[in-house]
């Protein structure tokens, strides 16, 4: 036997992740998700819904005042009303932990950030935490995240979603020129 050193011992195999689903595959799957829960709850899909409830539920916890006396926030937390009384946010949980479960299962478990050469760690989370809060803020504009305006709006054939997809994608492709040098 050959002696190991501890720096050796110390180093833990990482398992090589699992290949990534067809896309075609997963949109079936997504299809077939999506069915489930409109049969099953007579609605859709949506992050945005529960993620509000959740901030909602604090601000109740926090300044409970202030949430009784804005319309916004009456009609989903407001007097006696209970804001995490929805699916919604136990759909959002559920996709929070499905999400930890299935990295760890699949082989992707771990902390990175994944950025383009011309960009620094700190600006790329900068970058991201601002992005994050403008598209929480238009969700909740557009009445919908791009989960509820895409997969439900678009499932049902809104006029309304179907345009919030176009701009959607248009803005993408607009501001993917203008930052393309962060990237290549």
């Amino acid at each position: 036997m050959t002696a190991v050193s501890s720096t050796e011992t110390k180093i833990k195999k990482k398992r090589a992740p699992k290949p990534f689903t067809n896309s075609l595959i997963a949109g079936v799957i997504l299809g077939i998700v999506l069915f489930a829960v409109y049969f099953f709850t007579g609605d859709g899909l949506g992050a945005s819904g529960g993620a509000n409830r959740i901030a909602i539920w604090l601000a109740k916890i926090i300044a409970p005042g202030w949430v009784n006396s804005t319309p916004y926030l009456i009609k989903y937390g407001g007097g006696a009303k209970k804001p995490l009384d929805s699916f919604i946010v136990m759909l959002d949980i559920g996709v929070l932990l499905g999400g930890f479960l299935s990295a760890w299962f699949f082989g992707r478990f771990g902390k990175t950030t994944i950025k383009g050469p011309h960009i620094t760690f700190s600006a790329r989370w900068i970058i991201a935490f601002f992005g994050g809060t403008l598209a929480g803020f238009g969700a909740r504009m557009a009445r919908g995240c791009t989960s509820g305006q895409g997969l439900n709006g678009a499932a049902t054939l809104s006029v309304g979603s179907w345009a919030f997809l176009l701009a959607f994608f248009a803005g993408g492709y607009i501001l993917a020129y203008f930052v393309r040098r962060l990237w290549f």
